[in-house]
């Protein structure tokens, strides 16, 4: 099956592949610039970009990592991630993601904005107040991620009334993703909540509010899985695990190491301070914080307002700021690093154009 375009808002993506937002560092620039020039649409994620060329944009560090919000969330290092993703892909369609979780989302979603973001893609809560920040940028498309076909009813309902809009499409991402989830722990071993049958039921209620495209995410993995999901009547799918695979992948050489080392049994689903259950890698870190060992929280970044200032970093023992960046630096002791169900199917590292063809043209071309 040849793959159709993929429209969102205003912009055409020429394969309906959109490469999942990935923070801390593991889809920035040299990522993103890359998978927007070969087709797909590629996603910046606004998460920690201080930490961006060796925290060169933040004003004021605390221990080795930014301070507050506003460094952890650099507007200026967001700024240059784009500018250099702009060298990659010239003016193809790129997007930014922005957790609706994090503390200042707003601030960070109108920098994105001003950075040159052509779609703005929001997960981690029901992103009901999206439209807001973005009214002095009427060609930014809008993209909210769910969990479910209430979660969109109730977006389409919020913005409707409000705003006198309605997303430009929405991503359903099922329990198989990684990093966050939209289920509790039970929820995503339960069949009702897999991604194929969800779809269905997001595409029903997004088919009630017009022309909504549907991408399907979580547990995507090769030509046949874009295929099944298209045919489903999803317009286009969201991967992100598949692509830290690639030698232009952002993240460290020990994060993809990790990932090409890891067996089946090694990815399970991780308490998080965020308050729902994470899809991570077992490694020493976890090992440390399961025996209560694991490092100091001292919640320097402020980055998550579910967390309340290290209060729940403390309760799951570690901070995600802190642990995340440490996989970005490639610390093999005390970084976090999160992966898809199907990580571990990762074998060997491959370009983007390499992958690209792959996803779309199959594993035999």
């Amino acid at each position: 099956m040849s793959l159709p375009s993929l429209k969102i808002g205003k912009y055409t993506i020429k394969y309906p592949i959109v490469q999942g937002g990935m923070g801390v560092g593991i889809s920035w620039d040299r990522l993103a610039g890359n998978v927007s020039k070969e087709g797909g649409l590629g996603v910046i994620s606004a998460v920690g970009t201080g930490y961006y060329q060796n925290m060169a944009y933040v004003e004021k560090t605390v221990a080795g990592r930014p301070l507050e919000t506003a460094n952890f969330y650099s507007k200026k290092a967001l700024f240059k991630i784009f500018e250099n993703a702009r060298k990659i892909c010239g003016d193809a369609p790129l997007a930014a993601n922005v957790l609706y979780a994090i503390n200042d989302y707003g601030r960070v979603v109108r920098d994105a904005c001003e950075a040159g973001a052509n779609i703005i893609i929001t997960g981690a809560g029901l992103p009901t107040n999206m439209p807001e920040f973005t009214k002095d940028f009427p060609d930014v498309a809008l993209v909210p991620i769910v969990s479910s076909a209430k979660a969109l009813k109730i977006i389409c309902k919020r913005w409707q009334t409000r705003y006198d809009r309605l997303p430009d499409a929405v991503v359903v991402e099922g329990p198989l993703s990684g990093g966050h989830q939209g289920f509790t722990y039970e929820q995503c071993f339960m069949e009702e909540f897999q991604l194929e049958n969800i779809v269905p039921q997001v595409i029903e209620e997004a088919k009630k509010w017009g022309d909504i495209p549907v991408i399907a995410a979580g547990g995507i993995w090769d030509h046949e899985d874009i295929v099944k999901y298209l045919k489903m009547g999803a317009a286009g799918v969201q991967m992100g695990t598949r692509f830290i695979g690639t030698h232009e992948c952002d993240a460290s050489d020990t994060f993809k190491k990790i990932l090409l080392n890891a067996k089946k049994e090694d990815i399970i689903l991780l308490k998080s301070p965020v308050g729902y259950p994470a899809r991570g890698v077992r490694t020493k870190l976890i090992e440390k914080v399961e025996k209560r060992e694991g490092p100091a929280i001292k919640c320097i970044s402020n980055c998550v307002a579910p967390c309340h200032r290290g209060v729940e970093a403390k309760a799951v023992g570690y901070c995600i700021a802190d642990r995340l960046s440490d996989a970005y630096k490639g610390d093999e002791e005390l970084g976090l690093y999160f992966s898809g169900a199907n990580g571990y199917k990762l074998d060997k590292l491959l370009s983007v154009k390499e992958l690209m063809q792959l996803l779309v043209e199959g594993e035999s071309s």
